[in-house]
C-alpha cells in the first residue's frame, strides 16, 4: 500500500514525533507505515485523515499487489 503521510508531514510542517503524539503511537510506528513495513488499522488509517483533513483514499493507495 503506498501512502502520501510524509508529503502531508511537509505540508503541516510535522514531523514523526509530532504525528505520532497527535494520534498516540510511536515514531517508529509513523516511519514503518511511511515506508510501507506496515499497514495501519482502520481506525489508525482514520485518525491519520483526521489530522491531514484528508479522506483515506487521499492518503493511502492499493497497489497492484495488494
Amino acid at each position: 500500500m503506498k501512502n502520501r503521510i510524509k508529503t502531508e508531514r511537509a505540508v503541516k510542517n510535522l514531523t514523526q514525533d509530532d504525528l505520532a503524539k497527535l494520534i498516540r503511537v510511536s515514531r517508529q510506528t509513523i516511519n514503518s507505515i511511511e515506508t510501507g513495513r506496515y499497514v495501519p488499522s482502520t481506525v489508525l488509517a482514520l485518525k491519520i485523515s483526521e489530522i491531514f483533513e484528508k479522506t483515506v483514499n487521499e492518503i493511502f493507495e492499493l497497489e497492484d499487489s495488494d
